[in-house]
């Protein structure tokens, strides 16, 4: 009997298709059913061949060598999947196997996964395709009733063999010609290099600020105050001389209010989710990194199956989603949301542009609940805390507009302006969902608005106003804020806003789409960390003196985003067959020439700054001290030898003393927990003996109980009723 391969990207994946298109029998590898054999990838299996595939010579690194331009990029298989390859392989040559079904991730990067698989085993069987965007039952039902050609999705594999071959071409020359040029571990990228500019143009910025003096004046009246506005508009001035001569105009003076606008405002909520927004606000409620919040997103989508596709730019849904809304209402009508999901059911859902949009979806619509029906008891925190952020952004889209009445009395005191707001809630609609005082932050639009509104006393035009006392505030203008990396998504999605650029590059950058794609900016920034280009000062990215040389090294036009975006603006148009994807990459080879001619050209130095006087004890260099995102590191200075060696690892452990978190340095019995910002330290060992009962589990309020405890007793001149303290603890 003939059959069908389905091939999945992920074993778990693969194990719900085969659950579902009714295959029971298990193979090493795969499973099996009457109809479909279900076969899996582990993520990639093939990749492009490392350069000494085409040369040996390549395998040394020799600036002479450059650039390296093969005339065809080979493929390989990943040699630690090699095994699941071969099974796979198995699987597709069988001769009742007489089509193909692809069932990757429904993206640029999915379809690749799977062509290259297909076109290294060169088999040549009629191919469809699974497009899905959540992995319920019936999506994936849906999905096999309604199977795409496989033809259809040719151009997107061509755009992604263009995407994989640039970079090949682009990050393998420039970061040989970096390393070999420079004799230092340096890589470069046509997406991470101009990120990593944004970075270090930031730290400029904040150097070379010069803080300047500005003042304000504030009116005091009984319950009230009111701020001074100037002729143009301005609520503070830069003289302070004036700003004086103010306050002695109006002192003890009595003014009139001149006028009272009232005005009826509405707020709507603010669009659904797509993942580069969830990721930016996961980071700045939870303190979440964009890599932690897509691995997050990728087990509630893959295992849980209660969230749709992470990997989307879109914040709007399609039409035919519309009718779904109702069953996906019911499955998350629980707990908190269990009232607000009925009331809306109740009512006929008001369907509107401000979610549901055909011309803003392109691969996959924005992040949404799916029909599946959640077990919150099943989630862990940071699981249940990003999946509560799409509920609430889901749930507020079909909820009424906050409304609410602005006022603003504007007050004349001997012909000077002074002005109060005010704001009186008419209805508080979809912002029902923010209550909580985190929530309350996060939702505030966050304008730089200069008056602070308050509750306003009833006054009518005419009425006479009278301060009992005005002070002038003296302030200093603030210097730029680092990014974080909340703020540096943001920043990769709209650069134009944080590098000086003419009217028709910023034009051009803004309709380009950014740095990166939602699918890359978090492996984009995780890279910068591992290649210790950037580091973390608490939630604040800086760059590294590595980071800030590798851009005064590198050619200056791929710093820019202006570049890259239209980059990814071409391959684009490759996707939607408006651009041939062999002229893409022939123009990026013509590129990597001109990148790799400009770095063996440059005449400047690479200075290490970090040495250390410890030798490596694999070549005898001096190694250096490197911050990774997960603690302090020395490594070889010798790019060839490659030595590294943990220093120390950043906890979630807290100071008894001030509270900040501790590191962990040292290795086996010399382990010791040090505090950075006092000076408090402690073993390891001892510590792990506090705490450690028969199933290594920590009673959370025990603990905390012996911290409190370890700060009174430190406070003392003696430490001597710690170990008493300690026997009295009594664990779960």
């Amino acid at each position: 009997m003939n059959k069908i391969l389905v091939l999945a990207e992920k074993p778990s994946v693969g194990r719900d298709l085969a659950r579902v298109l009714k295959c029971s029998k298990k193979g090493n590898g795969y499973i099996e059913g009457e109809k479909y054999v279900v076969t899996w990838a582990l993520g990639h299996l093939v990749t492009l061949a490392d350069p000494e595939a085409y040369n040996s010579k390549y395998k040394v690194w020799k600036i002479e060598d450059l650039p390296m331009l093969p005339n065809n990029l080979k493929l390989v298989v990943i040699k630690k999947s090699g095994k699941q390859f071969n099974i796979v392989k198995q699987q597709m040559i069988r001769q009742d196997i007489k089509e193909i079904i692809i069932a990757t991730d429904a993206g640029r990067e999915g379809e690749l996964v799977a062509r290259w698989i297909i076109k290294k085993v060169r088999v040549n069987k009629p191919i469809k395709r699974l497009w899905i965007s959540s992995v319920t039952d019936k999506a994936i039902k849906d999905g096999f009733n309604n199977l795409k050609l496989g033809k259809d999705y040719e151009n997107l594999y061509l755009s992604a063999v263009a995407r994989a071959e640039a970079d090949w071409v682009v990050g393998l020359n420039v970061t040989r010609a970096l390393t070999c040029k420079y004799n230092a571990q340096l890589s470069a990228g046509r997406v991470q290099t101009p990120t990593l500019a944004m970075i270090v143009q930031r730290e400029e910025d904040i150097s070379n600020f010069i803080p300047k003096d500005y003042y304000t004046i504030i009116g005091n009246g009984i319950g009230y105050t009111m701020q001074w506005q100037g002729k143009n508009g301005q609520f503070s001035t830069f003289d302070e001389s004036y700003a004086k001569k103010i306050i002695e105009k109006i002192r003890d003076k009595e003014g009139k209010v001149h006028n009272i606008i009232k005005s009826e405002k509405k707020k709507h909520a603010p669009n659904l989710y797509d993942l580069t927004e969830l990721q930016r606000d996961a980071n700045k409620i939870f303190g979440y990194s964009a890599k932690q919040t897509l691995s997050i997103m990728q087990r509630l989508y893959e295992n849980y199956k209660i969230l749709t596709y992470p990997r989307t730019d879109s914040k709007y849904i399609t039409k035919d989603i519309v009718p779904t809304i109702p069953d996906r209402l019911k499955a998350i009508s629980t707990g908190e949301y269990s009232n607000i999901c009925k009331d809306i059911l109740k009512n006929k859902i008001k369907v509107h542009k401000g979610f549901v949009d055909d011309s803003e979806v392109s691969d996959h619509h924005a992040i949404i609940p799916t029909e599946e029906r959640v077990k919150l008891s099943y989630l862990s925190t940071e699981e249940r805390n990003i999946y509560n952020l799409v509920i609430k952004r889901f749930l507020s889209v079909m909820l009424p507009p906050f409304e609410y009445i602005q006022t603003t009395i504007i007050s004349k005191i001997n012909e000077e302006t002074f002005i109060a707001k005010g704001k009186v809630i008419k209805s508080e609609g979809w912002k029902i969902l923010y209550r909580k005082s985190e929530d309350v932050e996060f939702i505030e639009d966050g304008s730089n608005e200069s008056i602070k509104e308050q509750i306003l006393p009833k006054v009518q035009i005419g009425d006479s106003i009278k301060f009992i006392s005005v002070k002038m505030n003296k302030l200093k203008t603030k210097a730029p804020s680092r990014f974080n990396e909340g703020s540096l998504l943001a920043a990769m999605e709209n650069p134009q806003k944080y590098v000086q650029l003419n009217k028709d590059a910023a034009k051009t950058l803004n309709e380009t789409g950014g740095l990166g794609t939602v699918a890359t900016r978090a492996d984009i920034i995780e890279k910068l960390y591992n290649t210790f280009y950037i580091e973390k000062n608490g939630k604040d990215i800086i760059p590294t003196s590595k980071g800030k040389q590798v851009i005064q090294l590198v050619p200056k036009d791929l710093k820019s985003p202006l570049l890259t975006a239209k980059w990814e603006k071409e391959l684009e148009l490759v996707s939607k067959g408006k651009l041939n994807n062999k002229n893409f990459v022939n123009n990026m080879r013509n590129y990597a020439l001109k990148l790799v001619n400009d770095v063996k050209n440059g005449n400047q130095k690479y200075i290490h700054n970090n040495l250390t006087g410890r030798k490596c004890p694999q070549c005898g260099k001096y190694m250096l001290e490197v911050n990774g995102k997960k603690g302090k590191m020395i490594v070889c200075q010798d790019r060839e030898c490659g030595y590294r060696e943990s220093l120390s690892i950043f906890t979630n452990v807290r100071c008894p003393e001030c509270h900040k978190k501790l590191e962990l340095r040292g290795h086996g019995e010399g382990k010791i927990y040090v505090c950075t910002n006092c000076t408090f330290r402690e073993k390891y060992s001892s510590f792990a003996k506090r705490f450690k009962n028969k199933s290594d589990k920590v009673n959370k309020r025990e603990v905390a109980k012996y911290m409190k405890k370890m700060k009174e007793e430190n406070e003392r001149p003696i430490n001597s009723a710690l170990a008493e303290a300690l026997s009295k603890l009594n664990f779960k």
